[in-house]
């Protein structure tokens, strides 16, 4: 394989692992670095989709106690029962609407001035939330991802949707859905953890499926690359995010987001950076 080739790859894997479960825009941040590194085109789009399981594979081993008492307590466990419905049913509503309208999304909305938008309203939105905590301080109703009802997994499953929007972030929407509808703030950082294993890994599979005939056995040692680069990323990006809400909000993530969207329009614009579509 080219080499050039190999290292788009593996900042490209990078870059996945390190956002996907930030509040930040995994797909967006892919998106830019992919325009910079003139790393484009219909391949590279399912390439980004399917290094996105090597960031779950980072969450099923950290989670793996709990993975595997779910699993191995579906037959006879009602809380690991209750807990794989919850999954399913908040996985739903954005299963249905992506594939519904992936293809729409997909030819309109995956280009840089699109997420820069996203990045920044998505940014406004974390901050409102987090002041109005701030003002208002709200004991939380849900302090585990175990006590959340039917009505709470669907809620947060309803915000996963928005994230069907490039630079909306997955993990953001989940995240801060969460918080609205009552969860504290790491039940909803889990749970979105979580959510991601069953919503990821299908969106991977059936990019895999569907877009086949672009794929080659020439592809497996970029995607192989992309896929390891994401997975350890991921693994230690994870093991941060849950020591940093511990202590912190989300307030400066959403200044990043604020402050990184107003750079690739001024950029765009100004002609600094020739963003490629």
């Amino acid at each position: 394989m080219d080499l050039i080739l190999a290292l788009k790859a593996l900042i490209m894997g990078i870059v996945e692992g390190l956002t996907e479960f930030l509040p930040i825009s995994s797909t967006g941040h892919l998106i830019l670095a992919g325009s910079l590194l003139k790393f484009t085109g219909e391949k590279v789009k399912v390439f980004e989709i399917v290094i996105q399981a090597g960031a779950i594979f980072a969450v099923m081993w950290e989670y793996r106690v709990k993975v595997g008492a779910v699993v191995g307590g579906l037959a006879s466990d009602k809380n690991a029962q209750k807990f794989m419905i919850n999954l399913i049913v908040a996985f739903v509503p954005a299963a249905a609407l992506g594939f519904l309208f992936g293809k729409y999304i997909k030819a309109f909305l995956f280009d840089p001035i699109s997420v820069a938008a996203a990045f920044i309203v998505g940014g406004l939105i974390i901050l409102w939330v987090e002041r109005g905590h701030k003002i208002k301080p709200v004991a939380a109703r849900v302090n585990s991802v175990e006590e959340m009802s039917l009505l709470d997994a669907f809620k947060v499953g309803i915000a996963q949707t928005f994230a069907l929007i490039p630079g909306t972030s997955r993990s953001g929407a989940t995240i801060i859905g969460g918080m609205l509808f009552g969860l504290s703030r790491k039940a909803a950082t889990e749970f979105s953890f979580f959510l991601a294993i069953p919503t990821l890994l299908a969106a991977t599979v059936y990019s895999l499926y569907k877009e086949r005939a672009l794929l080659s056995a020439a592809d497996v040692p970029m995607f192989a690359i992309g896929l390891v680069a994401s997975f350890v990323s991921a693994f230690f990006c994870v093991r941060w995010l849950l020591r940093y809400i511990s202590t912190h909000t989300f307030t400066a993530f959403a200044w990043y987001r604020i402050v990184f969207g107003f750079v690739i329009i001024a950029t765009h614009y100004s002609g600094t950076v020739v963003w490629a579509d």
